[in-house]
């Protein structure tokens, strides 16, 4: 086995008083909905039904852009291109812009215009909508800001006021992907699965709606909005709940339908024929006592013409379909693409990317709607890059496949069947009786991190990875053919003592790549490719000056030519940027706007070697750059990445191996794996002795709740939690012996 003083994190997923909790929340944990230092308090518990707010007299601002957006204005949004009304900028979802005044001829020009500190210091993942020069967005929790998009002022702020310990049921960080606008309002869901209206004017609340039945739901996509209606999805897979769409009405919250991706306890009435039918690919199992998953957290796509919503799917609870379906089937409708009638919520068509899937692969990544000319046809297709590495082409009228090659590694499948539309697994994906490295992992070949079409050149551009994923058969269920759900916590039904014990076996950890892929969805093939020293990077805009823009996990905000790949712009963030960019114009001037705030899956599987938040911290900033813009970002000092003294260990071998898999099942999903934080969350390492002395009041007492660390007493005991503590002792001893000079 390797030494651990020689390890790094792995990307790969598998996946005492206020005065007190103020001096030490800052080393420990990241802030709750709120900023760190002033944290806000716990939030009522969400109403049951949509309810109007009090009047409060709020100051009038200048936004009122929203006033006039409806689906007639967003179905012709390229008749204003100046704007960027909807979550993909159009109904289609395809992220370019006609703009070109900056192009690939002046784009040596672009600099900043202005910047807008969010006092955040976790992952920001929004796309902006832009309404007649004002700027809608959300930040971390579901807080939602408008800011004028000439000059950066910031209009107004809503704060939902997330309870603070409700980050313990996210996944991946306490994100929020936007908002939407219609008729002069707002609409935004806030982390703890509330659906809000605000006016636009003053972000007043009109009305709010709980969405969810309480945790470990959460919220983290961008509603979607038309006809009258505001649908919105939901997450927690991991943690075992049951996956729907919800759509409710825009002037009242009242609920419109609701569709459920996954058939419930088959002893109660079906909601509706579609789960009926769904019911018998589920076989041998109790999927209903552990939530069945298929989430559906990110991708919604409206198709005007049609009157079509489609939306993708996500994994099963638990992951391994050993457990979660031990008879067999597809498990429908996990993983797949669904085509719903928008007035009712009954499904069209669907096709499953990944049936009975096994390692995480959702189907939930962004979707597309183009005409595209197909061996001499113009075909009307819905594009999708899902987790599992195939690049999907669907007809979207009727659900039939058109193609589906690779665009990055694949080792648990050789291809796709056309004719069945199933892929071929090669069997290297199995992990019943063995650990198996699989690529890709859960993070996915690509994640939510959002693509972009340019009708100009016909490509596709895909942020992707190869990353190696770990999955190892959860040690109860091979040796006694049990699973105990934890409550409120992961359920994947993979065995966290295999996994670490696989990375330590490694001689080192590797870096992995991350790439932005053009990609030819008529041929199947990659026609440029950018590389970069690290995976999980920003999302992608495509415009009309032959520019494709995106930004990085190492800190850095970059232009490419659209038809060749070459690298025509950089600017030097030193923040990691995850979220996806805008262009819009104000006065006659295009501006380019993109949130820098790393997290998100992030902070899971980043790698402290090369992100940007380990060297230069997290705080969150709205960056905006136009032709001439003559600003310049302050210049960030270098972290002290050193590790403070701890006194010798004394635990003994037994209880720090019971703490190193302790920490790997509770610690790991937000503090890094090898107890090396990527930068989003503090490093335990370095926790200073006031912390240390406090660890038990910290982990079982939940004085950090407020500020995002709940109490874990309902896992932990105190034996469990010192265990915790020897092992991360051992680890900051180990790494601060490496650090030191060697005579």
């Amino acid at each position: 086995m390797a030494e651990m003083a020689k390890k790094w994190p792995v990307a790969v997923n598998a996946v005492a008083g206020l005065a007190l909790a103020g001096f030490i929340g800052w080393q420990f944990i990241g802030s709750g909905s709120g900023s760190m230092e002033e944290t806000a308090p716990l939030a009522e518990a969400p109403a049951a039904e949509s309810e109007a707010a009090p009047d409060v007299p709020v100051p009038a601002t200048k936004a009122e852009g929203a006033v006039g957006v409806d689906g007639e204005r967003i179905a012709n949004a390229d008749s204003e291109p100046g704007n960027w009304l909807a979550h993909g900028r159009t109904y289609n979802e395809q992220r370019f812009s006609p703009l070109d005044q900056i192009n690939d001829g002046n784009i040596g020009e672009l600099s900043l215009a202005w910047s807008l500190d969010t006092d955040t210091t976790r992952g920001l993942e929004a796309t902006p909508i832009v309404v007649d020069g004002t700027m809608y967005l959300s930040l971390n929790w579901g807080i939602t800001i408008a800011v004028d998009a000439k000059t950066g002022e910031e209009l107004w702020r809503f704060d939902p006021e997330v309870p603070g310990e409700w980050g313990r049921y996210g996944c991946c960080d306490v994100v929020n992907r936007g908002v939407a606008v219609w008729k002069g309002r707002v609409y935004t869901a806030s982390f703890d699965g509330r659906l809000f209206a605000l006016d636009a004017k003053d972000g007043s609340v009109v009305w709010e709606v709980n969405t969810v039945p309480g945790p470990p739901y959460t919220i983290t996509g961008a509603p979607r909005v038309f006809n009258d209606k505001v649908v919105i999805g939901n997450g927690g897979g991991e943690y075992g709940v049951r996956g729907y769409i919800t759509a409710y009405d825009t002037e009242t919250g009242e609920q419109a339908w609701r569709f459920y991706t996954v058939p419930g306890d088959p002893s109660l009435p079906v909601e509706n024929p579609e789960l009926e039918a769904a019911i018998p690919t589920w076989k041998g199992g109790e999927w209903w006592k552990v939530g069945g998953g298929g989430t559906a957290w990110d991708s919604m796509v409206f198709e005007p013409e049609t009157n079509t919503l489609y939306v993708g799917t996500g994994n099963g609870s638990p992951w391994t379909r050993e457990i979660r379906s031990p008879g067999g089937g597809d498990n429908l409708y996990l993983s797949s693409i669904l085509a719903l009638d928008a007035d009712t919520g009954r499904m069209k068509w669907h096709y499953q990317t990944t049936p009975g899937d096994n390692w995480d692969y959702t189907a939930t990544q962004p979707l597309m709607l183009a005409d595209i000319e197909i061996e001499g046809e113009t075909r009307k297709v819905i594009m999708q890059a899902p987790k599992n590495g195939f690049f999907y082409v669907l007809d979207r009228t009727n659900g039939e496949l058109i193609s589906a090659e690779p665009f990055s590694t694949v080792t648990w499948a050789s291809h796709v069947d056309l004719e069945t539309g199933r892929p071929v697994e090669t069997g290297e994906g199995e992990y019943g009786d063995r650990t198996a490295f699989v690529l890709p992992s859960a993070n996915g070949a690509h994640n939510w991190h959002p693509m972009a079409f340019s009708p100009e050149t016909g490509l596709v551009y895909i942020p992707t990875q190869d990353i190696a994923g770990i999955y190892s058969l959860s040690e109860q269920w091979k040796e006694k053919g049990e699973f105990t759900q934890k409550k409120n916590w992961w359920n994947t039904g993979i065995d966290w003592t295999d996994y670490i014990d696989a990375i330590n076996a490694l001689p080192e950890i590797p870096m992995e790549k991350g790439y932005l892929k053009a990609w030819d969805p008529a041929t199947g093939e990659v026609k440029w490719q950018a590389e970069y020293p690290a995976p999980l990077n920003g999302g992608v805009l495509a415009t009309a000056g032959n520019l494709v823009f995106q930004g990085t996990a190492d800190g850095y905000f970059h232009a490419f030519k659209a038809d060749t790949g070459e690298r025509v712009w950089s600017q030097r963030i030193q923040t990691g940027i995850v979220a996806a960019p805008v262009t819009y114009m104000v006065d006659g001037e295009q501006y380019v706007s993109v949130l820098a705030g790393w997290g998100g899956v992030n902070i899971v599987s980043g790698d402290a070697r090369t992100s940007a938040a380990a060297k230069f911290g997290n705080d969150g900033r709205l960056l905006t750059f136009k032709i001439g813009g003559g600003e310049e970002l302050p210049e960030l000092a270098m972290l002290d990445q050193s590790i403070p003294e701890w006194p010798a260990l004394t635990a003994s071998e037994e209880t720090v191996r019971k703490g190193e898999i302790g920490y790997a099942t509770y610690c790991m999903l937000c503090h890094g794996a090898l107890a090396i934080s990527p930068g989003v969350t503090p490093d335990l390492r370095r926790m200073g002795e006031t912390t240390r002395e406090h660890f038990q009041d910290i982990v079982r007492g939940g004085i950090l709740s407020d500020n995002g660390m709940a109490s874990f007493a309902d896992h932990l005991s105190e034996e469990d939690v010192e265990a915790i503590k020897a092992y991360i002792q051992k680890r900051a001893l180990e790494d601060r012996a490496r650090q030191q000079p060697v005579n």
